[in-house]
C-alpha cells in the first residue's frame, strides 16, 4: 500500500517545541513527511528553544521578519509555501502545526483541491480551525512514554509520580455520539465493525481520539462506557481478528 507523501508546515510562535520528537513520530503513522518547514522571525528571543531542535529533526527554518507590530508575518509565508507545494503536486497530504485559527481558510482550501489535513495544536485551538482539518490532534496527548528505571543500589527517596490527567471527561455527548454513530453503521443484525466506526466518528468530530479521554485504543473506551456487547471474529486463516460491537 502507498504510503502518502506529506508536507509538514510548522508555525513556530503558536506551538511549544517540547515534544517535537512525538509529534513527528504521530506525522509518520498518518504518511511520510517528505516537506519539513518551520515559520518564524528567528532574530526573536521568543522562538529561540526552536533552534535546539531543528537539526535533530531535520526541520528547515523559514526567515520570516516581522514588518508590522502586532501582525504575525510567519502565517503568511507559511500559507504561500502551502499553495505552492500545492501546485506543484509532490505530496498527497499537510500537517498544520498551530493553534491558531488563522489557518481555517487555509486547511479549507487544500481539502478542496483533494489533499489531507492533519492538524495539530494545543487544546486552546479554536473550533473552526479543527473543523476545517480531516484530523485534529492536541499536543498535550503526545507525551513520552516512561523508562522504565533500572534497579537503584540503595534504598531511593519516595516522590510523587506524575498523573497523566485526560484533557476531557466522558460525558453524555460522547457517548450519544459513540451509540448513534454505531446504529449508523450497524448491518441487519445490528453489528458494527469497530475499524469503520472509528473513522467515521472522525468525520463528525475532528477532533476525536481515545487518547484525550486517557485510552490509547478505541476498544478501551468502548469497554469503559459499558454499552455494547463485543464480538472478536477471526479474519480467515490469518491471526488477525476484527471486533464488532453491537448496543446492549
Amino acid at each position: 500500500m502507498k504510503e502518502d507523501k506529506l508536507a509538514v508546515l510548522i508555525d513556530a510562535d503558536n506551538v511549544p517545541y517540547a515534544n517535537i520528537k512525538e509529534m513527528l513520530e504521530e506525522i509518520a503513522k498518518h504518511g511520510t513527511p517528505t516537506i519539513k518547514r518551520i515559520y518564524a522571525d528567528w532574530t526573536k528571543q521568543t522562538v529561540s528553544g526552536w533552534k535546539g531542535v531543528l537539526l535533530d529533526n531535520a526541520i528547515t527554518p523559514i526567515q520570516q521578519y516581522s514588518y508590522t507590530t502586532g501582525k504575525n508575518s510567519s502565517d503568511s509565508a507559511l500559507i504561500i509555501d502551502a499553495m505552492d507545494i500545492l501546485y506543484s503536486e509532490k505530496v498527497d497530504g499537510f500537517c498544520i502545526v498551530s493553534s491558531d485559527s488563522d489557518f481555517t481558510r487555509l486547511a479549507i482550501r487544500l481539502r478542496e483541491a483533494g489533499m489531507k489535513v492533519y492538524g495539530f495544536g494545543e487544546k486552546k485551538t479554536p473550533q473552526p480551525f479543527i473543523t476545517a482539518c480531516n484530523k485534529f490532534i492536541y499536543i498535550e496527548i503526545l507525551k513520552p512514554e516512561p523508562v522504565a528505571p533500572t534497579e537503584p543500589t540503595t534504598t531511593p527517596i519516595s516522590s510523587p509520580k506524575a498523573e497523566n490527567i485526560p484533557l476531557n471527561k466522558i460525558d453524555k455527548a460522547l457517548v450519544k455520539l459513540i451509540v448513534e454513530s454505531a446504529e449508523n453503521l450497524a448491518d441487519e443484525s445490528g453489528w458494527t465493525f469497530l475499524g469503520d466506526l472509528g473513522n467515521f466518528i472522525l468525520k463528525k468530530k475532528t477532533d476525536f481520539d481515545p487518547r484525550n479521554y486517557g485510552f490509547p485504543k478505541l476498544l478501551p473506551l468502548i469497554k469503559n462506557i459499558d454499552k455494547f456487547e463485543i464480538d472478536e471474529r477471526s479474519a480467515g486463516t490469518s491471526n488477525i481478528r476484527h471486533i464488532y460491537l453491537k448496543k446492549k
